[in-house]
């Protein structure tokens, strides 16, 4: 291996000389160390010998963790490097080391073991050497590192645990990065001991009824894949008071509790009374204060909780008009007070209504320009007539057959390409009857089912029909309502919210969550977070009202009535953390499928390629491979995905056996040894290869597409 091969590997994983003791391998990603200053852990050779040990380092305290594996000492700090050392001089003692806890997360204490995971690309080494040779090379690099081989991990091919040998001049977490700059190791992992922790839970009186946002049972209204899986992204991060959602609806009650806390309000404005007061001034003006407790309610021990609890609140009231200048005043006013994600629970009352190009353009300059330049996350309810947002139905028994026959429907907003439309999703996680629907659905959010608490688009003074005779199975949303019983219940709560109206604002508090944990990322980019980590919700039922079977996914992972799935809030963070960690900055993603059918030759090493061409200048900053294969043995092939200058990453071994359809994306966070590839020139022609190993069963390459961020 040449020196410069060597700084390449180093500076794609960022492990700089002399950091190498607080940066943890982990699950492809890269996590900052701190040291606990007070406190190490030892292995004892016999549990007996705790008080021989204890009397030698006088500590000021011992606990077992780790279910006993390892003794924790607590001694003074400015003694701590003192008593370690001569801790590991001791003979009782089999293994110390420090204490670490994760910068990102600095209650999260980290205890080494002596164990680490090697998974060696064998291949990549090969070059006509036999087996036997290459079996001993992977030995060969554990000895440097005084590494004994324990076992193999089952089911993942040239992976082995390994334990460190009393030889061993350092810890397993310097080993790991020191591993992880050779090229014939794709991933090194110490095996580390955290203490498991229950997930935050509000202490909102009215937080057990929110089930949109989490709940652990089935039945009784509810599907257990129906909630966003709030309570471990709230692990992570509740929302920063720097990311601002921007709620745009008829007036709101800003006396509520839950409306209120120390900086969350920010940038007010009402459009309609141009002022900063948007206040419900009519009796009807009670959707904003449900809609935006649903995405930014504050944690204050009581009512209910928002999505992003921890985020601003910027409350627009609109003019109840739809205009090129009420448009322009809306969005260009909101990236002006610092808005970053605008949530819009409304939609025109027309049947079909395409957008001016003033207004195309002030919804392009939010997406674009604001957020200094990384754009604001625009997001618009799907509406709620059960209509194609942008489509054609046989349209019959309307009132007065004020609509009839072949209709062409358009939601001008919801179809923008900057726009994330949203649709909805019921607590049996099933479509809302309701929901409209169509290709230009980007994902989906819980809500109700029908009919909506809400007053549906109407057609001159004409409601949209023919409606649903009777309620369909599912649970309302429970958020805020105007205080003292001025709104749509008796109290300041409501429990039975509903329409595309809820589910917008649910996405939206997700979207804050997603820039509350990665501020770096573009608009785009959060599109791309929100549809990639989204839910497969599956409907196999007929919808109640056209008899439609939409929801079901394409070979593109989209759904006409879900998007790309129901948003999930876990799956969102930690992506976007993941993005952060890995220190990139993706300008642009470029998408690029082969759908030509390969046959794969059998038993031929040389293997099957099929290419795909990327002209777009630039280094990759992230990859994903989606590949579609059918063999009447999986087990008898490897696929890789080839880079234009030649580099090969094995993508997928020989482990899934007597299976016959591979259908599967690789990202960096499944497959580690894809770093390998980032900071490459990404034009140039791209392959995938696929090698079958034994003679007999055949298949081909059907399709796969290449996702580069660049």
């Amino acid at each position: 291996m040449t020196e410069t091969n060597q700084m390449g590997n180093s500076s794609q994983l960022g492990v700089s000389a002399g950091h190498e003791g607080l940066i943890l391998q982990r699950g492809g990603e890269e996590l900052l160390l701190e040291k606990v200053s007070d406190r190490f852990t030892t292995r004892l050779r016999q549990p007996e010998d705790l008080e021989t040990v204890r009397a030698r380092l006088q500590p000021q305290s011992v606990r077992p963790v780790a279910q006993g594996q390892l003794i924790e000492w607590t001694v003074p700090p400015q003694r701590l490097e003192e008593i370690l050392a001569a801790a590991r001089q001791s003979a009782e003692v089999i293994f110390a080391s420090h204490v670490y806890r994760l910068a990102v997360s600095l209650q999260t204490w980290v205890y080494l073991t002596e164990q680490l995971t090697i998974q060696f690309d064998l291949g990549a080494a090969a070059q006509g050497q036999d087996a036997t040779l290459l079996e001993e090379r992977s030995l060969a690099i554990a000895s440097q590192f005084g590494l004994i081989r324990s076992r193999p991990l089952e089911g993942i091919p040239n992976t082995y645990i390994f334990e460190v040998s009393p030889t061993a001049t350092e810890n397993p977490i310097k080993i790991a990065n020191r591993l992880m700059r050779l090229p014939e190791v794709l991933t090194a992992e110490p095996n580390v001991v955290v203490q498991i922790d229950t997930l935050y839970r509000p202490s909102d009186n009215l937080y057990p009824k929110q089930w949109h946002l989490f709940h652990s049972g089935s039945g009784g209204g509810l599907a257990s894949s129906s909630h966003i899986d709030i309570e471990p992204a709230w692990n992570l991060t509740r929302g920063s008071r720097s990311v601002v959602i921007a709620i745009s609806d008829d007036g709101f009650d800003l006396e509520h509790p839950d409306l209120q806390g120390l900086g969350k309000l920010v940038g007010p404005a009402d459009l309609k009374d141009r002022d900063s007061a948007p206040l419900p001034m009519t009796a009807d003006e009670n959707h904003g204060t449900s809609v935006a407790g649903l995405a930014i309610g504050e944690e204050n021990g009581s009512g209910i909780v928002g999505v992003a609890p921890g985020c601003s609140f910027m409350p627009i009231r609109t003019t109840g008009f739809l205009d090129d200048e009420s448009i322009e005043r809306l969005f260009d006013g909101a990236v002006e007070r610092g808005a970053d994600v605008i949530s819009c629970s409304w939609s025109p009352a027309s049947v079909y209504y395409s957008l001016s190009l003033r207004q195309q353009a002030a919804l392009n300059r939010a997406a674009t320009k604001g957020r200094g330049g990384k754009g604001c996350v625009i997001l618009f309810s799907a509406g709620n007539a059960n209509r194609p947002v942008s489509g054609t139905v046989n349209e019959r028994n309307w009132p007065n057959n004020v609509v009839q026959g072949q209709t062409k429907w358009l939601s001008g907003f919801a179809v923008h390409p900057d726009v994330i439309a949203v649709s909805a999703s019921t607590s049996l996680g099933q479509k809302a009857a309701y929901s409209n629907w169509g290709e230009h659905i980007a994902i989906a959010a819980p809500s109700n089912n029908a009919p909506p608490n809400m007053a549906l688009p109407r057609v001159g003074a004409v409601a949209t029909g023919p409606t649903i005779q009777k309620s369909l199975p599912g649970l309302g949303m429970v958020t805020s309502d105007r205080i003292q019983g001025a709104g749509y219940s008796s109290d300041s709560y409501t429990n039975s919210f509903g329409g595309t109206s809820s589910a917008c604002p649910v996405a939206a508090g997700v979207a804050g969550l997603i820039l509350s944990a990665n501020p770096n990322l573009t608009a785009r980019e959060v599109r791309e977070i929100l549809q990639s980590t989204a839910d497969k919700v599956v409907d196999a039922n007929p919808d109640p009202q056209l008899g439609l079977h939409y929801g079901s996914y394409d070979k593109n992972g989209h759904s006409l009535w879900f998007g790309y799935g129901k948003v999930n809030a876990f799956k969102a963070v930690q992506e976007a953390r993941r993005r952060l960690y890995l220190g990139r900055s993706v300008q642009r993603v470029v998408r690029s499928q082969s759908t030509s059918a390969v046959a794969i030759a059998d038993a031929n090493p040389a293997g099957t390629s099929s290419s795909i061409r990327i002209t777009d200048q630039g280094q990759v900053q992230d990859i994903q491979v989606r590949v579609e294969i059918d063999h009447e043995f999986l087990g008898d092939i490897d696929v890789s995905v080839v880079a234009p200058d030649g580099e090969r990453v094995l993508l997928q071994g020989r482990t899934l056996g007597n299976q016959t359809q591979l259908r599967q994306t690789y990202t960096l966070a499944t497959t580690p040894a894809l770093t390998r590839l980032l900071r490459r020139t990404a034009a140039g022609n791209w392959q995938l290869r696929a090698v079958d190993n034994a003679p007999g069963a055949t298949g081909q390459i059907l399709q796969w597409e290449l996702i580069l961020g660049i």
